[in-house]
């Protein structure tokens, strides 16, 4: 049954899993309202920063881990996971890139949030590398490129930013390697749209870092 579901179902599916607020949960489970506390943000970073770094991560696995899941229950259910880049039909591609970019969307506009959310980072993170193989190499390093820009600075803001900003640097690589410009193509543009909306949600802390307010981590 679940192979025959039309992809608008799991666009749907993806978008309600993403807009789980696991941070608002992690922080009333210890009697805080996390909205009202150090940014306001629901996001693993302030929970870090409010609970405990213990707490931050725990945040960040379950963000990344409600944007893999939807996603890669519809590669498998539709037959796309393991593909290749040059083996992906560019329709089958954008409803596959639709569902993870819906996980996204529902993390940083949650319903249950009044429309309201985090930045998205863990979320795009998980569904990204649960595009597999397409954009897991891709998103592992602009991983690696967040942690070192994360262990250099101390800033969370950067990190997130310099790696959403490597992820389609890295796709058009491969792009490049493989030959595979037609079918890349939906992966280079939701890669560009994923780094912008990134660095605008950050716009506040490129103010800051700008003004030298932005806290460290």
């Amino acid at each position: 049954m679940l192979l025959v579901m039309p992809w608008i179902i799991w666009i749907i599916i993806a978008f309600f899993c993403g807009s789980i607020p696991f941070g608002v949960l992690i922080a009333r489970s210890k009697g805080v309202d996390i909205r009202n506390a150090g940014s306001g943000n629901p996001g693993a970073t302030n929970v870090g920063r409010v609970l405990g770094t213990g707490f931050g991560v725990a945040c960040f696995l379950l963000d990344a881990m409600k944007g893999a899941g939807p996603v890669l229950l519809a590669g498998s259910c539709q037959g796309l996971l393991g593909s290749g880049l040059e083996d992906l039909q560019p329709g089958s591609a954008w409803c596959w890139l639709a569902t993870a970019v819906a996980a996204i969307l529902g993390h940083c506009f949650s319903p249950w949030l009044g429309f309201r959310g985090g930045k998205g980072v863990a979320t795009a993170f998980g569904s990204m590398l649960a595009m597999w193989p397409v954009l897991a190499l891709p998103t592992l390093i602009a991983f690696f490129a967040w942690a070192i820009t994360l262990a250099a600075t101390r800033f969370m803001s950067l990190a997130s930013m310099v790696g959403a900003s490597i992820l389609p640097v890295i796709v058009l690589i491969q792009m490049i390697r493989t030959n595979s410009f037609e079918p890349g193509l939906p992966f280079l543009i939701v890669g560009v749209l994923i780094a912008s909306f990134v660095a605008y949600r950050h716009r506040s802390n490129i103010a800051r870092m700008r003004e030298g307010t932005e806290p460290k981590l």
